[in-house]
C-alpha cells in the first residue's frame, strides 16, 4: 500500500482505530500539523519536515494495538516493543520499511526529560491529543530542539491561551496547576517559552503579525503560571535550583543556551 503523507496517514489511523474501539491520539508535528491548517504555510516557511508518527493510548489497550497495526500493514519491531518498550517504558514501535514510515506508540505517559501523564485526557480531543498537552509535549525536553520551537510557534499562532479550555485553545489553568507542584518542570517549561520567545526574531519568514501574536500569547501563558500559587513541595525544590539535576536524560540535537550537563 502507497503512503505518502505522514500527516494523512496519522489521520486516517486514529480514526481506523476508533472505529475499533482503540484510542490513539495523534501526537507531535502530525498533531501540529492537523490543528493548524490555517497557519500550516509557517511550518512550510520554517522548513518544518515530518519524519514520524506518535501515538498515545491507554496501557489497558497495549494487548490490541499490534494487532491492529499489523491488520493495516504495519510491522512491529518485538525486541523494542517487548523488551524495551512495554516493560520499561510502555512504548511500541512499528514500521512500514515499503513506505520508509515508522510509528511509536506511548501509553498512558510520556515520560521524556519530565513526565506527562494522559489519564483520563484522550477523550477530550481527536483526532490529536488536546492543544495543551501538545504544548507541555514541546515544552517538557530540556535540550530542546529547534523543530519543537518551530511547532510551538505554528501551534501558539493559530491557537490562543485561554483560561479553562482544552479543545480549540491552550489551556493555562490547566498548565499552571500542573507545573505549581513540580519546580523542576515548571523551570524546563518557562525556560523553553522564553526560549521560543526570543527566538521569534531569529525566523525572518514570520511577519511582525505572527511575532507580536505569538509574543502576546506566550506572555499570557507564562504569566499564568508564574501567578498560580505554589506548593510547599515545589518552594523546597526551587531553593535547591539547578544546583541539583531537575529533568531525566533525553538524547535531543540542541539549541544555542539548552543546559549541557
Amino acid at each position: 500500500m502507497k503512503r505518502s503523507d505522514l500527516a494523512e496517514e496519522a489521520a486516517r489511523i486514529a480514526e481506523l482505530a476508533q472505529k475499533q474501539g482503540i484510542p490513539l491520539r495523534i501526537m507531535g508535528a502530525c498533531a501540529v500539523r492537523a490543528h493548524c491548517p490555517k497557519y500550516r504555510h509557517l511550518s512550510d516557511q520554517l522548513g518544518r519536515k515530518l519524519t514520524d508518527i506518535d501515538f498515545m493510548s491507554y496501557e489497558k489497550y497495549m494487548s490490541k494495538t499490534e494487532g491492529f497495526f499489523q491488520g493495516i500493514g504495519y510491522q512491529p519491531r518485538k525486541f523494542f516493543s517487548y523488551q524495551w518498550g512495554r516493560e520499561a517504558y510502555k512504548r511500541q514501535f512499528f514500521d512500514d520499511p515499503a513506505n520508509n514510515m515508522h510509528i511509536d506508540v506511548f501509553f498512558d505517559e510520556l515520560e521524556m526529560s519530565h513526565k506527562i501523564s494522559f489519564k483520563g485526557r484522550l477523550d477530550l480531543d481527536f483526532p490529536t491529543i488536546t492543544l495543551t498537552d501538545l504544548i507541555l509535549e514541546k515544552m517538557q525536553i530540556v535540550r530542546i530542539n529547534e523543530k519543537d520551537v518551530k511547532d510551538t510557534i505554528v501551534l501558539v499562532r493559530e491557537h490562543p491561551v485561554v483560561d479553562n479550555e482544552d479543545r480549540e485553545g491552550i489551556n493555562s489553568k490547566y498548565i499552571a496547576k500542573l507545573l505549581s507542584n513540580d519546580w523542576g518542570f515548571y523551570y524546563t517549561v518557562t525556560t523553553n517559552l522564553n526560549r521560543v520567545r526570543n527566538f521569534l526574531k531569529e525566523y525572518s519568514t514570520l511577519s511582525d503579525d505572527d511575532r507580536r501574536h505569538d509574543e502576546t500569547e506566550i506572555s499570557k501563558l507564562i504569566d499564568a503560571i508564574e501567578r498560580e500559587p505554589k506548593s510547599i513541595g515545589w518552594k523546597m525544590r526551587a531553593k535547591v535550583g539547578t544546583k541539583k539535576k531537575w529533568y531525566t536524560d533525553v538524547d535531543e540535537a540542541v539549541l544555542p543556551g539548552s543546559p549541557q550537563h
